[in-house]
């Protein structure tokens, strides 16, 4: 229950979740290596506020 506030308070404010990142490069991109957290921030905040491909890998 708090695990689903958190996860929808950090939306609701423009926070990307890097565990569901981790998550999801694991199911569908084996074989390539995860941004590190500052990466993953940086790239989320490139795509929201001036990325040129929306921010989608797939």
């Amino acid at each position: 229950m708090l695990a689903t506030f958190v996860r929808t308070a950090r939306l609701m404010v423009g926070l990307p979740d890097y565990d569901a990142y981790l998550r999801h490069m694991a199911a569908h991109h084996p074989d390539q290596s995860p941004m590190d957290r500052t990466q993953f921030f940086r790239n989320r905040q490139e795509a929201r506020y001036g990325g040129k491909n929306g921010g989608r890998c797939c």
